[in-house]
């Protein structure tokens, strides 16, 4: 970086340092923290989990890779190595959709469904020791809307650029 650009950077104060570290600490400790759980649990990493949870909560089980890829934040080549995963244990089925395009669903089976179930209890346990029982209503209003606005900003639907 060059001294002018350097110059012109609005460094972060103590404030804000202390935040965004409390932050990054939070995003690289808590998936660990629950991918821990699940795997000993379950068997599963968190982003199986993940996985098998969007697909649960789906009308008819079922989705469109690309959208389970975009709701992941995942690289579709990721998600198609652990559908692979899942397909293996009886927990999805994958076939290509009809149209234009190479489109495949993903459906989670009766067996899936099952393991969803059995596993979300102390998933949910888990993440409310971790993180939701820990914070008052206004912290989770806080919460929700400081990851929305990041978020926000994260997909480019912010109209500053960096």
């Amino acid at each position: 970086m060059s001294e002018s650009r350097r110059d012109q950077v609005r460094w972060l104060t103590d404030a804000e340092r202390e935040a965004w570290l409390a932050v990054a600490g939070l995003t690289v400790k808590l998936p660990a923290a629950l991918d821990a759980q699940l795997q000993a649990d379950a068997g599963l990493s968190f982003f199986e989990y993940m996985v098998l949870a969007v697909l649960s909560e789906q009308p008819d089980r079922a989705m469109q890779m690309s959208d389970i890829a975009a709701f992941a934040s995942a690289s579709l080549s990721r998600l198609s190595h652990t559908a692979t995963r899942l397909e293996k244990q009886g927990l999805i089925t994958r076939k290509q959709m009809p149209g234009h395009g190479r489109r495949t669903q993903a459906t989670l089976t009766d067996a899936g469904m099952e393991k969803v179930r059995a596993v979300a209890p102390h998933h949910v346990m888990h993440v409310r020791r971790l993180l939701i029982d820990g914070l008052t209503t206004e912290d989770l209003a806080a919460l929700a809307r400081i990851g929305n606005e990041s978020l926000r900003r994260i997909e480019g639907r912010d109209a500053d650029p960096c």
